[in-house]
């Protein structure tokens, strides 16, 4: 293999119902950075059905150009024909770098194109750098989070990398920008569709995704039991605010995976971050450390967690929430 005719940072673009999601504009962002450093352009490869409209916005959004592939077959995500389409562009287009969001698609694409490109994916990453050799750093948790690997592919190409959704900025929108906006044809062969969609179901309840929150109410094992999780709902409520937890709440069953913080969940930055009855542990640090304001309540002194608290708290957190809600109810009362 001859390392030298690939070029360029590739960002795979996620869309569902035609919706851009964050994960792929943040990785556009983080993308920019790393093309600028190895003075590569960056392309954005955008697949979906009429999607034609959308491409500049990822020029906007920081690509130097955008490949695209409008086909019905692509108007929702299925494995087969979204694997047959990355492939042929990257075959074709031979770059050096991959960029996917570590979401449900990301994941189920991320291997298999990589797999039929005989090259290594490093997933779920947290970091990402370029080495003085011009490689790619890709750096993610390891062991159950309790350290941090940094891995690179340096007899392959293209480097490919999964990156979990919002630890990556987003670039401003910066509508002057201009771009090469390119369609791309696939064969597709489809024998080898062995998965039809017969319908799609969308899940009834509108929760908020805790990366896309404003303002998280957090909960840890200091809180204890389903029943103390309430006090921490009525407090979202009262201000407007979304519900997570921690891995230990998740581990015993009272919140679901989608509402966990920190490494082994979700990368969260909102502009206020209510940590409660959370110890702090590097794990967790590592999913909300970026969070504007951090108010921290816990009943031990020493807890790590006010090493990164704006404002911290001592005392039991059971105490303390009914004592905030019934205030901030008499607040909302007088304001009536």
């Amino acid at each position: 293999m001859n390392l030298n005719e690939y070029k360029g940072v590739y960002v795979f673009i996620e869309q569902k119902s035609r919706e851009i999601q964050n994960v792929s504009l943040e990785l556009l962002g983080r993308g920019r950075g790393l093309a600028d450093t190895l003075e590569e352009e960056l392309v954005a490869v955008f697949l979906g059905n009429e999607i034609k409209d959308q491409c500049q916005d990822l020029i906007s959004h920081g690509a130097d150009r955008v490949i695209y592939v409008d086909h019905p077959q692509l108007d929702r995500y299925l494995t087969e024909p979204y694997a047959q389409a990355l492939d042929a562009i990257s075959k074709f287009e031979k770059p050096n770098i991959i960029l996917i969001g570590a979401t449900s698609t990301g994941r189920d694409l991320a291997p298999r194109v990589s797999a039929r490109l005989s090259t290594g994916l490093t997933a779920d990453c947290t970091s990402l750098e370029i080495s003085e050799e011009r490689e790619l750093l890709m750096t993610r948790p390891a062991f159950g989070g309790n350290l941090m690997a940094t891995i690179v592919c340096p007899d392959h190409r293209p480097q490919m990398s999964s990156v979990r959704p919002g630890v990556m900025q987003k670039l401003a929108v910066d509508n002057t920008r201009t771009g090469e906006i390119i369609e791309f044809g696939v064969n597709f062969d489809e024998s080898k569709f062995k998965v039809r969609l017969i319908e799609e179901v969308k899940e009834a309840k509108e929760l908020v995704k805790i990366e896309d929150a404003h303002v998280l109410v957090s909960g840890g094992r200091g809180v204890g039991t389903a029943e103390n999780f309430k006090n921490l709902e009525k407090l979202a409520d009262n201000i407007g605010a979304t519900v997570s937890s921690s891995r230990a709440m998740v581990d015993l069953g009272v919140m679901g995976h989608d509402r966990q913080v920190g490494q082994t969940g979700k990368t969260v930055r909102p502009d206020i971050y209510f940590a409660l009855g959370i110890s702090g542990a590097i794990q967790h640090i590592a999913g909300m450390e970026e969070s504007e304001y951090i108010i921290a309540i816990n009943k031990d002194k020493g807890a790590p967690i006010f090493n990164n608290a704006d404002l911290g708290i001592v005392g039991d957190v059971n105490k303390i929430l009914p004592l905030l809600n019934n205030e901030i109810s008499k607040l909302a009362e007088k304001k009536a």
